[in-house]
């Protein structure tokens, strides 16, 4: 109870929400979050710190050119950040986010210790050049099958983890019968990106430092040993978390506004506001679409109540007719894309540079 004390006081919740929190059911809540929070930064230690020094044991080890090893590791970081979209839906609607995040915090072990197995075995890498005859092996096959497979598992990690684990975290908080479910969402998110950044900068110092001082035995055992305590700790604190239950993915939900749209391209909208017009969901209030992007409006008119819908008020065919509230999402999504795009310069260099950086050092 004390414990739980501090960690509210320290997340700066006052007494009426901590009054709330006390008395919430005994699934979710702050005492869930040590174990989510652990398992995304560990993760992002492991990861993170293996991808600077890279270049190194590829060129070194495997013999590999440094414009090779460079574009594999390129390939390496877009395919761990694509898989991200893949893992939301996963998670949105099919498996649920703590299967995906379970399933992400396995694979990505598996795929460090593959790697560090890369490391302890001699078999599994080039043998050493000739230092005489200046002669270098080429990886075979099966060797470059064992490293991008480790490669593919950790991504395959990474694009189950990061984009589910923020949100999980926020189910376990979320509540909207407490007044100040806002501010403890604010405090939880603000917490999760100070942790978050401290966790790349452990992951681009001391993982790197213990590479080069130890090699990469000991350099690649850290983050495996990292994961490890990642999947224990999430899976310990299993029978405390709220498992939200995959539902239609928003994805869908945008692609069906966009195809019934489209369908319905050549009928006129209505120029009453009236709500029977529109197909609403009976959980949400709001009953009629705004003004914006009005073509995408006509996804959710009801052009006829007998064919349109169901008995029970609901549509007979998602694919002929949305709700209010899946063409209002698409509109929400589309207006923030234009701030989200800004983003993509920036995000798109750090990973290249950083690459670059450390070989032009090596070689200088």
């Amino acid at each position: 109870m004390m414990d739980e004390e501090g960690e509210i006081q320290r997340m700066g919740i006052h007494s009426d929400e901590k009054k709330f929190l006390h008395h919430r059911p005994r699934m979710g809540g702050l005492r869930t979050m040590p174990f989510i929070i652990v398992n995304e930064a560990f993760e992002k230690v492991a990861s993170y710190g293996l991808m600077p020094n890279m270049i190194f044991y590829l060129t070194r080890d495997y013999h590999m050119e440094t414009a090779s090893s460079s574009s594999i590791l390129f390939i390496w970081s877009a395919f761990s950040n694509v898989l991200a979209v893949f893992g939301a839906f996963l998670s949105d609607s099919y498996l649920g986010r703590f299967r995906v995040i379970a399933l992400g915090s396995i694979s990505s072990l598996l795929g460090m210790t593959l790697l560090w197995l890369t490391a302890m075995i001699p078999q599994l890498k080039p043998a050493p050049c000739d230092q005489f005859n200046n002669n270098c092996n080429s990886p075979t096959a099966p060797q470059l099958a064992v490293l991008f497979s480790s490669f593919g598992l950790i991504s395959i990690g990474a694009g189950c983890v990061r984009p589910c684990s923020m949100a999980f975290g926020a189910d376990q908080l979320n509540n909207t019968e407490n007044p100040n479910n806002e501010r403890v969402l604010q405090s939880f998110f603000s917490w999760y990106y100070a942790v978050t950044g401290i966790s790349t900068v452990l992951a681009l110092t001391i993982i790197v430092y213990i590479q080069d001082q130890f090699g990469w035995q000991v350099g690649f055992v850290v983050p495996a040993i990292l994961m490890v305590f990642s999947v224990l700790m999430f899976l310990l604190g299993s029978s405390l978390y709220i498992k939200v239950k995959a539902s239609k993915s928003l994805f869908t939900g945008y692609i069906q506004v966009l195809v019934v749209a489209l369908k319905n391209r050549n009928i006129n909208l209505p120029a009453s506001k009236y709500n029977n017009f529109y197909h609403q969901s009976h959980e949400l209030k709001l009953l009629v679409p705004t003004k914006n992007l009005r073509c995408l409006n006509k996804a959710c008119m009801i052009r006829d109540h007998d064919k349109d819908l169901n008995p029970d008020g609901s549509a007979s065919s998602p694919w002929s007719l949305c709700t209010v509230e899946q063409v209002e999402s698409l509109k929400a999504f589309l207006r923030v894309i234009p701030m989200w795009s800004t983003g993509i310069m920036l995000l798109s260099d750090p990973e290249p540079n950083l690459i670059f950086h450390t070989s032009s050092q090596y070689h200088g």
